[in-house]
């Protein structure tokens, strides 16, 4: 049974520019921008917290949010005002998991500890240090509400268990054992003509313009390299979902020119703040701050906030079709120029058949489209005792296509995180795991396969002991304290003038495309060539960082 509408008064003034609904990073951002623009705005969000589809959430709480997100009735509206001169259609929440399964073998324990968890609802993610998300909390002002620290080390896996090292530096390929003289040799070697392409020393042309033009991988191979250094730069460091050597089941192969794109955003992480070490970072807390922080920036700058407050209907002009406003749970109508909604907002599929095509047109980002077959990314979350690597805590795994098993179609990326994080009790670690799917089931079976591979089954206390796995006891893998598995749809940020919608979490590790989606959505809807153009201030803070944590700064 969902909580009681709290007795909010009504909101004044009832006008905006716009009107935001869900807190996720998309909006935020656009929040921010908005309010600093001048705008007036109203953010609302029918969550009893922010960040929406992008929360950390303690254990009961994320729980309770996974399994009533379902598709469910606009709630009831104490309206009982009658304008005629608007159409009300009906608002409804679409769900964008499925197959959602949770598991939990150690419940006394977990009870004790179960708010000490922030658990990523979109995980796994980091933020590489120079990328978009980053380079906006700056010219911002965000960076001043949340503190980062580093991802102790990246590994590529396979179904033997082996972790090999996704180099950071000159002096960790020299450092690794798994590489011989020469392979550290041949990645030297690429790592420096990567450089000086990027350089771009106009006298120097080391990557001709049909090389750029050809598939990444051919790339690689017209470079000599090994067939491991080549998974740890596709997979490792490129980050790429789908097998580069099979152009039958991957459909579309990375270009030259995007792969050392992406290179260039690895290379150039590394050692940009002076206190992060290696190329990625992760909010203390969890992921939630990073929408968090866009709002606290957007209230500073007049933007109004309202939490368990859903939206119930959307309000058309009878005349023109165009829109006007929104119906509030609490049964007040709210008016404003533009408005951005969630991308699980949808209008009631009944509603449709009465309306013209001016009407169909206004509200066209709402209806439901069909869903291709390929957005959709399995997650999971594993709650565990001990470190599937000795001695390290926060650390990234990459399991390339068929390195788990031969029908292992994606990547799967694989994210432990520890307490020094804020995000687990001290004794535990977090994993999150993710791989982009077809299909449900083909998901699940991958997240599982990584899963065995890494963690050790739980064994009931009245199993005999000499019934357990000596070469499982011998590996002293982590234990699996508690398992969550589902699946999200994968839904796009659309423009549709006076009503838009923002996009869900997608499958990357970092937030490079969605912040690109957000501040091209802010373009379209205000016709603002630049975000943030007057440079904030460091006053607005209110809090003082006395952690041993990342300060992101210019």
């Amino acid at each position: 049974m969902s909580d009681p509408l709290p007795p909010y008064p009504p909101l004044d003034p009832t006008t905006y520019d716009l009107i935001i609904i869900g807190t996720g990073l998309p909006s935020s951002v656009i929040s921010a921008a908005a309010s600093s623009s001048g705008s007036s705005v109203l953010h609302l969000d029918p969550n009893p917290f922010y960040a929406s589809h992008f929360a950390s959430l303690s254990l009961p709480d994320l729980t309770s949010y996974l399994n009533s997100n379902t598709l469910s009735p606009p709630p009831p509206s104490n309206n009982t005002h009658d304008d005629s001169s608007f159409l009300s259609l009906d608002l409804v929440n679409r769900s964008l998991y499925s197959s959602l399964e949770i598991s939990t073998f150690e419940p006394d324990i977990l009870e004790e500890t179960s708010r000490s968890f922030n658990i990523d609802l979109s995980g796994p993610r980091v933020v590489f240090c120079a990328d978009e998300s980053i380079n906006l909390m700056l010219k911002s002002g965000a960076n001043n509400y949340v503190e980062f620290k580093s991802i102790d080390a990246s590994f590529v896996g396979d179904s033997n268990g082996e972790l090999r090292s996704v180099p950071d530096s000159r002096g960790a390929v020299f450092n690794d054992k798994s590489l011989d003289l020469i392979e550290k040799r041949q990645l030297m070697k690429f790592f420096k003509l990567v450089q000086t392409h990027l350089a771009d020393e106009k006298d120097v042309k080391v990557v001709s313009e049909e090389e750029l033009e050809s598939s990444f991988v051919e790339f690689l191979e017209k470079m000599c390299l090994p067939n491991k250094i080549k998974s740890i730069i596709l997979y490792g460091i490129a980050m790429l979902d789908y097998d580069q050597d099979d152009g039958e089941t991957c459909g579309c192969l990375l270009k030259t020119k995007e792969g050392l794109d992406r290179l260039a955003l690895y290379i150039t992480s590394i050692g940009r703040f002076s206190n992060a070490h290696g190329a990625l970072m992760y909010p203390i807390y969890g992921q939630g701050e990073l929408p968090q922080a866009f709002c606290r920036r957007a209230a500073v700058k007049g933007c109004i906030y309202v939490l368990r407050m859903p939206v119930t209907a959307l309000l058309l002009d009878k005349e023109t079709g165009g829109y006007k406003g929104v119906r509030l749970a609490s049964g007040q109508e709210i008016f404003s120029q533009k408005l951005v909604l969630d991308p699980c907002v949808t209008v009631g599929l009944e509603s449709l058949s009465s309306l013209t095509d001016q009407q169909k047109e206004t509200i066209r980002v709402l209806v439901p489209k069909e869903i291709s077959s390929k957005e959709k990314i399995a997650r999971g979350i594993c709650i565990i005792r001990g470190s599937v690597k000795a001695e390290i805590s926060n650390a990234l795994i990459v399991y390339p296509p068929k390195s788990l098993f031969p029908e292992q179609l994606t990547a799967v990326r694989v994210l432990q995180l520890g307490s020094g994080l804020a995000v687990c009790p001290p004794d535990m670690h977090v994993l999150y795991l993710s791989t982009v799917c077809d299909n449900d089931d083909q998901g699940k079976t991958a997240l599982l396969s990584a899963m065995s591979t890494l963690i050790s089954p739980h064994v009931p206390e009245n199993l005999p002991s000499d019934s357990v796995d000596e070469n499982v006891t011998a590996e002293a893998k982590p234990l699996l304290l508690w398992r969550a598995l589902y699946v999200q749809e994968l839904v796009k940020g659309e423009f549709g003038g006076n009503i838009s919608s923002t996009s869900s979490p997608d499958g990357n590790l970092n937030y490079n495309e969605i912040v690109e989606s957000a501040v091209k959505l802010y373009e379209q809807l205000m016709g603002s060539e630049e975000l943030f153009k007057e440079e904030t201030s460091q006053e607005d803070t209110t809090e003082d960082n006395d952690g041993d944590g990342v300060e992101i700064e210019d």
